[in-house]
């Protein structure tokens, strides 16, 4: 299985064990993305969006002017696209994948939704978190016979990151 999904309850730590996994490989070329909540006055009122490479950008926002949205929070399609031909751009030489996350909000995106499972198809291994819910791409993109389901929780979030690590390390060496 060249593709390692993590799911888990919201909280669980899908995003913190992306991200250290993805700091570990990053001499691999990685590419990729991770999302953060946005506070204000410690309420959570988005998601930024950002690169591997450290570009960010608002991704979703309560007071976002937009026609798409999950729950409250309305989300900028056209900047979250703008960021994904930056990211995973076809000259980029890249060895491995790192997305935080595949959900509801991603999907809203027709580019995302395309460019997941063009990369699940591909040659390369996708690290990637995904809703612990969800049906349509999110279900579909579970039962595929070439990916691996690991399940993080608050206990076993710094075992699974040596855990996956090992795993990673050895899909690269193939």
């Amino acid at each position: 299985m060249k593709n390692i999904l993590i799911t888990g309850q919201p909280g669980s730590g899908k995003t913190t064990v992306i991200r250290k996994l993805s700091e570990i490989f990053k001499e691999f070329n990685a590419t990729g993305f991770y999302t953060a909540e946005i506070l204000e006055a410690g309420v959570r009122t988005g998601f930024s969006v950002a690169s591997l490479f450290g570009d960010s950008r608002v991704f979703a926002h309560v007071n976002l002017n937009s026609k798409h949205a999950v729950g409250k929070y309305h989300i900028d399609i056209k900047g979250f696209d703008a960021l994904l031909d930056i990211v995973f751009a076809p000259e980029k030489k890249t060895n491995i994948h790192f997305i935080d996350e595949i959900g509801k909000m991603e999907c809203q995106s027709k580019k995302f939704s395309k460019l997941i499972i063009d990369l699940l198809n591909g040659k390369k291994p996708v690290i990637a978190s995904i809703s612990d819910k969800g049906i349509g791409l999110i279900a579909d993109i579970k039962k595929r016979n070439d990916i691996k389901l690991v399940e993080v929780r608050h206990d076993n979030a710094d075992a699974l990151i040596k855990i996956l690590t090992m795993e990673i390390r050895d899909l690269l060496m193939d």
